[in-house]
């Protein structure tokens, strides 16, 4: 006989004499030394390729008590194997079956310990594949547990959520396609996984609505929570053409009809459960709570809101400034993100907010609200800052969209505030236009008190001047002084001094000495140092060997690409263009302020 096959049979006949002799004995009597014996036989089977014999020993009615008390032992050896064999093999079927077996004749307290372990145990690749194939024989374990069920059930679905984490998220179409690891599948097993629990839960709530075990309840919620935070946050869910049902839209579904199933739903999106969250003594520990609820509520909001996943839910009574104020902290939270699939969120549910409501309805009073103005101010640094250039145009639609909206209160208050915080001349330049819209607007169509008199000359004062007067970088504001100089020379030609509604003729004298006069002093000043540049450039090209010497840049403390002589010239003379621009339209504003009070003058006299 082989060596190999004697040894084989050896570990069946080993496994056949621990077994005969534990079947003498009565529960009470196994030691410790029968669990290892068995352990060791059993794992010598299985990996022996004798899991026929393991299945005939676990399914023999004389062997009940032993597998019942040591067939917990064979779950790792067990789990490995089936990983080893293919698909098809017929070994790994005997092994599943094994599987089925001890799930259903196991100690239920014991054989969840065990499960969890090997869940908590596999990493990398094995993450999805190991929890996939241990949920069916962990949910017929807790459906059997009478104690600690609920805390049970929410154990198992921590250490599942906390195992799947850290994998990535598929997000284009091809990434989602191939599920690489398994995570879509796994993310929907897990929600049928929690699905017994959930009719348990609401079966009972239903029975009494006086129920109040709220330990199952707030296990599933804190589920829920994990569950928008990872995946569904990073997830791509828009429908995508050629996958017929989105695997991530149809796990976000599963997860706020549960929301609706254990009534938490609207209570999550307009009560914010401020004092549901556990009391921290490290105050680190309370922080990272704390950021997680707002990052999952969020994630909450742009379901219902922009995906409309449960809105059938909602009571249509809420007014869309109502939802605008409800949704502003999570839009705030997604914002202050860099990911795109976040701030691509934030932007899709600000978006969605503002176009349920009319143009002039939001009223002024809202921008008391925090949220109000730190929203405008995170989307000005995802206008400037994002390196993504369709978020960007988008971001700014929306500060469009979001003026818009506003009374003319509003629209007055919100300009000064993005005037003092944008620094950005690009920005600021944008908020002068607006101005001058709104200006427009209040001289030809309504008489509007704040783009008119005291208020719009107070607004005049924040708009006509130069941040840093003479010395001011006109290059860098070059959009903003451009802005300006359009809106003055629309107020001097729209608004005769006689009637002077802007106020603009009353504070000339200002507007002058604060504006136009350091404007004049800058431009001769930038203007004579960019020619001596030049004229540098030039001498130095004509030392040099060739035109071709390149010299590094550094602009804003980064190094810029290498410029030879010639691409500096450009550089310069484009920077005299601009000056020229500016000094062109100075003169032209001049000139019909000169021509505007001859005029006057001359009626007069």
């Amino acid at each position: 006989m082989p060596e190999e096959q004697s040894q084989t049979i050896m570990a069946v006949d080993e496994l056949q004499a621990i077994v005969q002799r534990c079947q003498i004995l009565e529960e009470a009597d196994f030691k410790g030394e029968d669990f290892n014996l068995f352990q060791v036989a059993g794992q010598k089977c299985l990996e022996d390729g004798y899991a026929a014999q393991l299945l005939e020993v676990i399914q023999n009615e004389k062997n009940k008590v032993i597998i019942k008390n040591m067939g917990w032992n064979l779950i790792s050896p067990l789990v490995r194997c089936i990983f080893m064999y293919k698909q098809e093999d017929d070994k790994r079927e005997h092994c599943l079956k094994i599987l089925d077996q001890l799930a259903e004749l196991c100690n239920p307290k014991e054989l969840f310990l065990s499960l969890l372990e090997q869940i908590e145990q596999t990493s990398g690749e094995q993450v999805c594949q190991t929890v996939m194939l241990l949920l069916q024989p962990l949910q017929t374990v807790l459906l059997k547990l009478q104690n600690k069920k609920a805390y049970s059930v929410g154990l198992s679905l921590a250490m599942i959520m906390n195992q799947l984490t850290p994998l990535p998220v598929p997000y284009t179409k091809q990434q989602i396609e191939e599920d690489k690891l398994g995570l879509c599948q796994c993310c929907n097993a897990v929600v049928d996984f929690a699905k017994p629990f959930v009719n348990e839960l609401v079966k009972n709530m239903e029975k009494s609505s006086e129920y109040n075990d709220m330990e199952l309840k707030e296990e599933l919620l804190k589920f829920c929570m994990k569950s928008l935070k990872y995946p569904l946050l990073t997830a791509q869910l828009e429908q995508l053409e050629g996958i017929e049902e989105h695997p991530f839209r149809h796990f976000a579904t599963e997860i706020v009809d549960i929301l609706w199933d254990i009534k938490e739903l609207i209570p999550l999106v307009f009560l914010r459960h401020k004092d549901r969250s556990p009391h921290w003594e490290n105050q680190e520990f309370a922080e990272m709570e704390q950021k997680n609820s707002a990052d999952s509520l969020a994630c909450l909001s742009y379901l219902i809101f922009v995906q409309h996943l449960g809105i059938a839910c909602f009571p249509v009574v809420f007014s869309p400034s109502y939802l605008l104020q409800c949704n502003m902290t999570h839009i705030e939270v997604l914002l202050k993100r860099t990911e795109e699939s976040m701030l691509s969120k934030g932007l899709d549910l600000f978006e969605s907010c503002l176009l349920r409501m009319e143009d002039d309805s939001l009223l002024h009073q809202y921008l008391e609200f925090r949220t109000f103005i730190n929203v405008p101010q995170d989307l000005v640094k995802v206008m400037t800052l994002c390196p993504i250039e369709h978020l960007r145009k988008k971001s700014l639609n929306i500060l469009q969209l979001f003026i818009d909206k506003f009374d003319a209160e509003g629209k007055y208050t919100l300009f000064r505030c993005l005037l003092k915080t944008s620094n950005h001349a690009g920005v600021e330049g944008y908020i002068i236009k607006n101005i001058k819209d709104q200006i427009h607007s209040s001289l030809t169509a309504c008489d509007n008190v704040w783009f008119t008199g005291h208020h719009l000359i107070s607004l005049l004062d924040l708009v006509l001047m130069l941040p840093e007067g003479a010395e001011t970088d006109l290059l860098q504001h070059s959009d903003r002084i451009m802005a300006s100089l359009n809106l003055l020379r629309y107020l001097v030609i729209k608004d005769c001094e006689s009637d002077n509604q802007t106020g603009v003729w009353t504070t000339l004298p200002k507007i002058e000495r604060n504006f136009l006069k350091p404007l004049h002093v800058g431009l001769n000043m930038s203007k004579a140092h960019y020619e001596a540049e030049i004229k540098n450039k030039k001498e130095n090209r004509k030392e040099a060997h060739s035109s071709n010497t390149v010299c590094s840049v550094t602009v804003g403390g980064e190094k810029m690409p290498a410029m030879t002589t010639e691409m500096q010239l450009q550089v310069l003379h484009s920077a005299l263009f601009t000056f020229d621009l500016i000094e062109s339209v100075l003169a032209r504003v001049e000139e019909l302020i000169e021509v505007k009070i001859k005029a006057v003058m001359d009626e007069h006299s």
